[in-house]
């Protein structure tokens, strides 16, 4: 028969039995390369592990190990897709009216991450529900106050971009540890085949357009640089040009100054000279004279006449001396003969 002090070493050798089990299936963890784990003890979250690896803590149920993921997580709003991501079909959060009265099916997808594990676990019960529904309300109210034309052309950038700035104001007021990082709508389908052509009538049109705007801009931005490289080239010219005659200015200026120096020296003879070289300069191949009205007998002097008489009268005299040199030598070579 056990008595007491078997009893007492019996209990406490299987309490220990349990703990030991304990920390053998409880009390080691892992973490992977795209997990975090929060490490909770006795109901809160202590400390955030996001290094990859085998880890060690007290067994359950004094600490815990949530592993959560990292990386970015992706969140379809409206729409069933395939495994290629080929949308299958919409459900009812897809439809949606515009501002102005029409129907269309909407799907969006929202790309989010876990940033605060504490949050994230014990501020919902289910916070990718309520990211859900608030990715849904936040679509709705942006494509309410939008008309069609803009959800379907050119617009779709600035309701993204809206749908992102609402979502993540709703998401930071619920405080469920998660972050939104874009927002990026998929399909915008009409409900009828009908509606859905003339629609893309509608954006063919558009696209044409704006087609046709950006080829305008482009011959103007072309013109234009055409135009500013001629005006650029017409005031090099012109700088050239004006460069040109401050010179020229300046040579003439400096030949007047001295000029004047020689008219203020001697001015009859300056003057003179200057009536000269403008006849020379007005009438090139003309004869010059020098008219005298003070005597009778010679009223003009030709003056380029008597350089070409005495031109003349210098060849014939060079002549004559050349011709008598030659008799001289014949006579002599007479007087040897008759001797």
């Amino acid at each position: 028969m056990l008595n007491i002090k078997q009893v007492i070493l019996g209990f406490f050798s299987l309490l220990g039995i349990v703990i030991l089990a304990l920390f053998l299936f409880t009390g080691w963890y892992t973490v992977d390369e795209s997990e975090q784990a929060a490490l909770i003890t006795f109901g809160r979250v202590d400390e955030t592990v996001t290094e990859p690896g085998l880890k060690f803590k007290l067994p359950w149920p004094i600490q815990k190990a949530e592993i959560l993921p990292v990386s970015t997580n992706s969140l379809r709003v409206g729409y069933e897709a395939s495994d290629d991501g080929e949308v299958t079909d919409y459900n009812d959060e897809a439809k949606m009216i515009t501002g102005d009265e029409n129907i269309l099916f909407v799907d969006l997808v929202v790309q989010w991450r876990i940033t605060d594990p504490e949050e994230y676990l014990f501020n919902a019960n289910d916070p990718e529900n309520i990211l859900y529904q608030a990715s849904s309300a936040s679509l709705r109210g942006v494509i309410g106050s939008s008309e069609v034309d803009d959800v379907l052309t050119d617009q779709r950038a600035e309701i993204e971009g809206t749908v992102l700035e609402s979502l993540t104001e709703l998401i930071e007021r619920y405080g469920i540890g998660i972050t939104v990082l874009d927002v990026k709508l998929q399909d915008v389908e009409l409900p009828t085949e009908e509606v859905r052509q003339a629609f893309t009538a509608v954006t063919d049109a558009r696209e044409e357009r704006l087609t046709k705007i950006n080829e305008a801009n482009r011959y103007r931005n072309q013109e234009m640089n055409e135009a500013e490289g001629e005006k650029d080239a017409i005031i090099s010219r012109a700088e050239g040009r004006r460069a040109e005659r401050i010179e020229q200015a300046r040579g003439e200026t400096s030949r007047f100054n001295a000029l004047y120096d020689e008219y203020m020296n001697d001015p009859e003879v300056t003057r003179q000279r200057l009536v000269l070289e403008t006849l020379e300069d007005v009438l090139p191949n003309s004869e010059l004279y020098i008219i005298d009205s003070q005597q009778d007998t010679v009223n003009y002097l030709p003056i380029r006449p008597l350089d070409k008489n005495s031109e003349e009268a210098a060849a014939a005299n060079e002549s004559s001396q050349d011709s008598g040199a030659g008799e001289e030598k014949t006579d002599q070579g007479g007087d040897s003969d008759g001797r």
